[in-house]
């Protein structure tokens, strides 16, 4: 039996126009073995430890970036007698695919064979990423008029900023990778997934999309995410949907249909049987 860790399914905010949340973290035991469907990223600014991604391992110190994927298993180790003090971005992979000058920021997802989850910076570097952080955190625990614009800006800024990095490193990256590296090759597929899942997708559509065959892709997503094709898309477009919900005076059926289903009463029906509710209830609460 495969056996999956601590699942974390939400974050403060994750239903909102703006699904970000920023926190300062102090570690003085480390973080249990955990996954999740949304992106991380985290900023040591005191203390050492060590993390691992997918059974890989790297250390944690000042200056220390990790960039997180969903679904990838991992765990934070606090040295003995030590406090790891850490920033933590959670967010929507939305907030990675609106439309820039240089085209779509989920590009930053690219080459994951061969590029790896962190960064060490140091000197000049680590100062500028040390104060966009801080920026960054200012800036979401305030109230100021175009909040939401320059949080936008502060995290596409760091994510370049880490980007560059590892790619300007990647032949050392290459020469630290673990053969298990190899298994984020389904990140192309769950990709297109979240991107696509208004439309009528399909194991077969998917097999036209990727060289893989519909038992493979289908294995493959059950791997990386503990749920089978049919679960995993209706949780992606729920997930969407709760969102609207709680952040839009869309009605229940044009959200039915924005977020991939044909009709009111199999959208009311699957929302139901994931969340527990009905989408009117879950609504009524959201605004509460």
């Amino acid at each position: 039996m495969t056996y999956f860790p601590l699942v974390l399914k939400t974050y403060p905010n994750m239903n909102s126009s703006f699904p970000l949340h920023l926190s300062m973290n102090r570690l003085k035991k480390g973080f249990p073995a955990h996954r999740h469907d949304f992106l991380e990223f985290s900023y040591v600014i005191e203390g050492s430890g060590s993390e691992t991604i997918n059974g890989v391992k790297h250390t944690m110190q000042p200056g220390t970036f990790t960039f997180v994927l969903p679904y990838q298993v991992h765990e934070l180790f606090t040295d003995p007698g030590s406090t790891l003090v850490l920033y933590n971005c959670m967010f929507s992979m939305d907030l990675l695919m609106e439309q820039g000058l240089d085209g779509d920021f989920s590009a930053l997802l690219d080459d994951l064979d061969r590029l790896t989850s962190y960064a060490q910076f140091t000197g000049e570097d680590a100062t500028v990423l040390g104060r966009l952080t801080a920026e960054m955190f200012v800036e979401y625990t305030s109230k100021e008029r175009w909040r939401r614009t320059m949080l936008q800006v502060k995290l596409k800024e760091i994510l370049v900023h880490f980007d560059r990095h590892r790619r300007e490193h990647s032949a050392a990256a290459r020469e630290e990778q673990s053969p298990s590296r190899t298994a984020s090759s389904v990140w192309p597929i769950i990709h297109y997934i979240h991107s696509n899942y208004r439309e009528e997708l399909t194991l077969t559509s998917l097999s036209h999309q990727f060289p893989l065959s519909v038992s493979r892709i289908s294995e493959r997503i059950k791997e990386t995410t503990g749920q089978t094709f049919v679960q995993f898309l209706h949780d992606v477009r729920i997930r969407h949907a709760c969102g609207l919900l709680a952040s839009t005076d869309m009605s229940v059926s044009e959200i039915a249909l924005e977020v991939g289903y044909g009709s009111y009463k199999t959208f009311s029906r699957i929302f139901r049987e994931n969340k527990g509710i009905v989408p009117t209830d879950y609504r009524k609460s959201a605004g509460s």
